[in-house]
């Protein structure tokens, strides 16, 4: 039996921290992002319920592949155990790689 790698992926969007779970992560085909797919979700049997793990479930609902901004990613980690999808405020050092000052389209110089 093979084993099916798993990843867990940490990013900012929004001002928040998004931790995600994926079966696959990959540098795509669209440059300057990355690919994330097979995206995993807790499939808990309680009836105990994470509500910060069900709003991103709910988010990511019918996604079937997404393209995360590489500078917007934190980490990703090749994990044997899933733990919990969560977003969180950034706390920390945790800072948003600067934006780029020159836009196309920008007519001041």
């Amino acid at each position: 039996m093979s084993k099916k790698n798993l990843y867990r992926v940490v990013f900012m969007s929004q001002g928040q921290v998004y931790e995600i779970y994926a079966r696959e992560v990959g540098h795509g085909a669209m440059f300057g992002f990355i690919e994330v797919e097979q995206l995993v979700f807790g499939e808990r049997s309680s009836l105990v319920v994470d509500p910060s793990e069900e709003k991103i479930k709910s988010e990511f609902e019918n996604v079937k592949r997404t393209y995360l901004p590489m500078h917007s990613i934190i980490r990703i980690d090749e994990v044997d155990k899933q733990g919990a999808s969560k977003i969180s405020k950034i706390e920390g050092n945790v800072a948003q790689f600067p934006m780029p000052i020159y836009t196309p389209g920008d007519k001041s110089s």
